[in-house]
């Protein structure tokens, strides 16, 4: 199998290093414009969600370039996600997602949190009236495997699910999560979860890999730390090469969103990179500073979960 990929336990192969797709500014034509680049320069796994708003332009982008012949279909890995809003009836949402995105099917499909919300909620940061106060997710789950079952997904899986959720989960699923995509990087390693996930054959797929610079949550901490630097400065690369490559070293793809070319040239040279062993060790012991996602939220919002933080108290 090549290096560039991992293997899922539904038998695809999904592409270590993914597009983001998410765009505060839902602007459709920078989007476009900037799938076509990432196809031009190897990039062949795209993530999107409903609640991005980005599902269209991507999916426009794709018909576009597999019309032109510069790509097939089977060659590009899709993944999109379940709004939390959705969860009454995941079948009517992946069918909708296809049709805005003009696709026969996705290769992945995500529960994008462990929470549902009032249906009507598109907000990516619900308020406090808008939970819905039954938290369990089995008819969800029946949903999903259900989708799986029609055809319109190849795969399917969860996102930002906590290692104990992710026990929950498998209490009893028919079909077991192929994917679980969560907030990875060096100064947020997921060490426990991901070894959980190992021993359930459950793919760790890593975002805002780079601390999500530029986001609301996220900060300059990884790229701007010394020790990342310093093993930067030691393989002639750029601190978000290493850390790109920190985490397809330990199994998981990720995905790293840029809209400008050079930096996905950047991002993809990655893949070159070869991080020893006193590289690992040096990066396993950087202390971890878990604020991103999670204290974002639970400044903005509570809930019935007593708070989102509660998502990460149970250890993610």
């Amino acid at each position: 199998m090549r290096s560039d990929v991992a293997r899922l336990r539904c038998g695809k192969t999904i592409p270590l290093l993914g597009m983001g797709t998410y765009c505060p500014q839902k602007d459709r034509e920078s989007t476009i414009s900037a799938v076509h680049q990432a196809i031009k320069i190897g990039y062949r796994h795209f993530d999107t969600a409903k609640i991005y708003g980005s599902e269209e332009a991507l999916g426009t982008a794709l018909g576009q370039a597999i019309s032109y012949g510069t790509v097939q279909r089977e060659d590009i890995f899709v993944t999109s996600k379940l709004w939390s809003s959705d969860h009454h009836d995941p079948i009517s949402a992946l069918t909708q997602t296809l049709k805005t995105m003009g696709l026969e099917y996705l290769d992945n499909y995500l529960v994008h949190w462990p929470i549902k919300l009032k249906p009507g909620v598109s907000e990516p940061v619900p308020k406090e009236e808008e939970f819905e106060k039954d938290v369990g997710i089995e008819e969800t789950w029946q949903g999903m495997e259900r989708c799986l079952e029609m055809g319109l997904c190849r795969s399917i899986g969860v996102s930002n699910f906590s290692s104990k959720k992710i026990y929950d989960l498998l209490d009893f699923a028919s079909v077991s999560p192929s994917v679980n995509q969560v907030e990875m990087h060096p100064l947020w390693r997921q060490s426990k979860l991901r070894k959980v996930c190992e021993a359930n054959n459950i793919h760790v797929s890593g975002y805002s890999p780079l601390g999500g610079p530029g986001n609301r949550w996220g900060s300059m901490a990884v790229i701007e730390h010394p020790v990342i630097k310093s093993i930067a400065l030691k393989h002639n690369a750029t601190p978000a090469q290493v850390a790109l490559r920190w985490g397809m070293s330990k199994g998981a793809s990720v995905i790293v969103k840029s809209f400008n070319g050079e930096r996905m040239r950047e991002n993809k040279r990655a893949l070159d990179i070869k991080l020893d062993d006193q590289d690992l060790s040096f990066i396993d012991q950087l202390e971890e500073w878990k604020i991103m996602r999670g204290d974002f939220l639970v400044n903005q919002t509570t809930s019935p979960y007593k708070s989102i933080k509660q998502l990460w108290d149970d250890e993610i």
